[in-house]
């Protein structure tokens, strides 16, 4: 069964059921519950425990991870978001990860490291970053790169993020980490190829037990996206397969 979840603003509740019509038109699913909630307190109580979720903003996640608890998480997604000021979208992980309903995240493929403000806090405990591309934070008084997917293997960052996080993930895919002609989600893109994306998803399956996904920030954007309709339906396909 497939959990559809159109939470959050307008354009994210009617992309989620956009994307149902699409994969019912497509005869891509069978059995599916749409989840309906006007504040994320609200998610753990009414949706089910699922192997597969489809969800508009991603804070929905949050609730999702609070029903499912579980050990680790990797997220593919253009943000980080560990902002650590107040809990919405682009702070989700790190609030996930302070009240423990993980113990430990991955973030692959990230383009926007920075707080949006200086009075804000980024969260890092408890979370490794694999940058898109070459980023550099300062680590006791000396700028350092991370490790990426610009300078490093897929294998190298897969190898690292399964000594970190163990065999078992549960697995959060946001669509923004696609470049800006997918046009899938609202915020500013990423700087990944569909085909990058996929070679980033296919190993995450090979090295890890998924033992749930989402596919989030689906927005209206999707219905006259024709690089994102196939985005979408290639991403899905891979998770269910």
């Amino acid at each position: 069964m497939v959990t559809f979840i159109p939470f959050g603003e307008r354009p994210n509740r009617e992309g989620v059921l956009y994307a149902l019509q699409l994969l019912k038109r497509n005869k891509l699913i069978d059995d599916y519950v749409i989840v309906e909630a006007s504040r994320v307190e609200l998610l753990p109580e009414r949706i089910p425990q699922d192997r597969a979720y489809i969800i508009g903003e991603h804070l929905a996640t949050y609730g999702i991870v609070e029903k499912l608890r579980p050990k680790s998480l990797i997220s593919v997604d253009a943000h980080t978001d560990l902002m650590h000021d107040y809990l919405d979208h682009g702070s989700w992980l790190a609030y996930a990860l302070e009240n423990r309903f993980l113990e430990r995240a991955v973030v692959m493929a990230p383009v926007l490291m920075i707080p949006t403000t200086e009075r804000t806090q980024l969260w890092t405990k408890r979370v490794k970053i694999f940058p898109a591309t070459l980023r550099s934070r300062k680590v006791r008084g000396k700028w350092r790169a991370y490790k990426n997917f610009q300078t490093n293997s897929v294998e190298e960052i897969m190898d690292e993020a399964k000594n970190y996080l163990g065999e078992e993930i549960y697995l959060t895919v946001d669509m923004d980490v696609l470049r800006p002609e997918y046009r899938i989600a609202r915020f500013q893109h990423g700087e990944l190829t569909l085909d990058e994306l996929l070679e980033i998803l296919e190993a995450i399956k090979e090295n890890f037990k998924i033992i749930a996904f989402d596919i989030a920030e689906i927005s209206d954007r999707l219905r006259r996206s024709r690089l994102g309709k196939k985005a979408f339906f290639e991403v899905f396909q891979l998770l269910m397969g």
